[in-house]
């Protein structure tokens, strides 16, 4: 096709901020700016002369403002190929003009759904239908049109037209045809998981995450990685607010979001008391449950001070002054804290003492659905265990009845040994050096076989085993591992049960002495908890 005496650009946004200058900018290059509704009136009231997208198609706008573009004036312009005499000669006969650029930004249908209280009618209104299907048409047609659905790609068009002429190359328009197809596959998956939101296992699933920043690298430094949102506000860690410290790294931001979602767990078991969890590695090796933040976090060192060295805290109480102090100690180092809130004071004295140390006032996350493991080729999906185990539902299947503080201790327990990865034993109970407090004294995480689960807590424990309380994760298929918590010590071994097996480890507890009991719900865990 002949180039046309004057190029053409389509505009049409929600976000009007930076749109006129573009257009003038585009006005500059020669090119007639055309658009819709409010885009028109923002960039005629800038100065810049701008044709009514009605004038192109000879249609007003209707039906509310759901049909305006939709019409062979618009996607003919787009769609049609420059260099097919067919293409051309049928776009003369019908007086379609090529359309040369086109910037879409589609209505707000993610930050509808996210605020609070939102109809479904309202959701309905805000799924853009013309929007979509322009800026599919211009990408299809990028050897030939530039699709622009970023106001952050203004600057970049506006230099590579500067670069070549007044016409975008062809690197950038088939860049951003990807990214345009990227972002009309997340608003797609967006509105299709709205509508699907009260079933855990579509038969679709869309993940419409963009990225937000770009990491160091990842869980090596031969790794690239960033973080990815979906652009709601669900609490937790990739909400929460960074009061100092150093950039997140990946590791911080996964060992973070561990350490934060046990110390919320801990919350909703005892919302009265302060809870406080170290992790290493996305295992806790410190968890405590006390009267106060001070207490539960200089609990939580107790559980096991070589591994928390450079680890991660959450705390479900605010950092008070005292916390602040205890966590400035002598051979104390940390690479975030993460707490529902600062004290002034507190805050001040955790800045003044270190320099590099993330500071994290979060959120309780809000509840998923489901659990996403991407692999090669697809995913792995499920529901989240949020199972909350009920004591009382409990069975006594060995051993003398245990007391009630036993009882509160292996509540505690449970959380942390669900926490870990599998094959996960835990061991904790009420510390002797802090009334009121339960801690974890040690714990087995990640093991290949579930006895020497029971000998890595069991020695990580140590003297503290005796009178204890054993949680493990899943069953014990053989009375090894519990003849092994036998020999630390261990008064109280609590586990689901289900075991062909489970006799013998009720012979051998009541032979003990030991308490037994069986929960009847295993908590496997396979990847780090979230």
């Amino acid at each position: 096709m002949p180039a046309p005496t004057q190029r053409r650009a389509l505009l049409s946004v929600s976000d009007k901020t930076g749109v006129a200058e573009f257009a003038r900018s585009l006005a500059g290059f020669g090119y007639a700016v055309i658009s819709t509704g409010g885009t028109a009136r923002a960039i005629a009231d800038a100065g810049v002369e701008v044709t009514p997208v009605e004038s192109v198609t000879g249609f007003p706008e209707m039906l509310d403002g759901r049909v305006k573009t939709l019409h062979p004036a618009i996607h003919g312009g787009l769609l049609g190929l420059r260099d097919s005499e067919e293409h051309v000669r049928t776009m003369a006969q019908h007086g379609i003009e090529p359309i040369d650029l086109v910037v879409i930004d589609l209505y707000p249908f993610e930050s509808t759904v996210a605020r609070e209280g939102v109809t479904r009618a309202e959701a309905i209104e805000q799924i853009d239908i013309g929007g979509p299907a322009m800026i599919r048409s211009a990408a299809k047609n990028h050897a030939s049109v530039t699709v622009i659905t970023d106001p952050g790609d203004y600057e970049r068009v506006l230099e590579d037209l500067r670069a070549n002429g007044g016409v975008n190359s062809t690197e950038l328009r088939r860049e951003l045809a990807a990214k345009a197809y990227a972002r009309t596959c997340a608003y797609d998956a967006s509105i299709a998981g709205y509508l699907s939101q009260d079933e855990a296992l579509p038969e679709r699933l869309g993940i419409p995450l963009a990225r937000r920043e770009t990491l160091r690298y990842g869980e090596n430094p031969h790794q690239q990685a960033a973080v990815y949102t979906d652009g709601t506000r669900a609490g937790g860690i990739l909400d929460a607010q960074q009061l100092h410290g150093k950039p997140l790294s990946y590791n911080n931001i996964a060992d973070a979001a561990a350490a934060w979602a046990l110390a919320c767990t801990l919350h909703s078991i005892e919302p009265d008391s302060a809870g406080a969890v170290i992790v290493k590695h996305a295992n806790p090796c410190g968890t405590s449950v006390a009267g106060d933040a001070r207490t539960a976090i200089d609990a939580a060192f107790a559980g096991d001070p070589v591994a928390a060295f450079g680890g991660i805290l959450a705390s479900n109480a605010a950092i008070t002054s005292d916390a602040a102090e205890r966590l400035c100690d002598e051979g104390v180092f940390l690479e975030v804290v993460v707490a529902p809130a600062f004290e002034d004071a507190a805050l001040e004295r955790l800045i003044e003492r270190w320099k590099n140390l993330r500071l994290l006032r979060a959120d309780p996350p809000t509840a998923t659905k489901r659990l996403i493991r991407l692999l090669p080729g697809g995913a792995l999906v499920q529901t989240p265990d949020t199972l909350a185990d009920d004591t009382s539902a409990w069975q006594h299947a060995a051993g003398p009845a245990p007391a009630d503080g036993s009882m509160r201790a292996a509540r505690i327990i449970e959380a942390v040994a669900q926490a870990l990865a599998s094959n996960a034993v835990a061991i904790g109970g009420e510390d002797p050096d802090r009334p009121g407090c339960v801690r974890l004294f040690g714990a087995g995480a990640g093991q290949m076989d579930r006895v020497t689960a029971c000998r890595v807590a069991s020695e990580k424990a140590g003297p503290a085993a005796r009178g204890a309380v054993c949680v493990s994760d899943a069953f014990f298929p053989f009375a090894d591992g519990p003849e092994v918590l036998a020999d630390a010590g261990v008064s109280l071994i609590v586990h689901p049960g289900g075991s062909k097996r489970d006799a013998e480890t009720f012979e051998f507890c009541e032979k003990q002495g030991i308490s037994c009991l069986v929960t009847g719900i295993r908590h496997f865990r396979h990847e780090p908890l979230r």
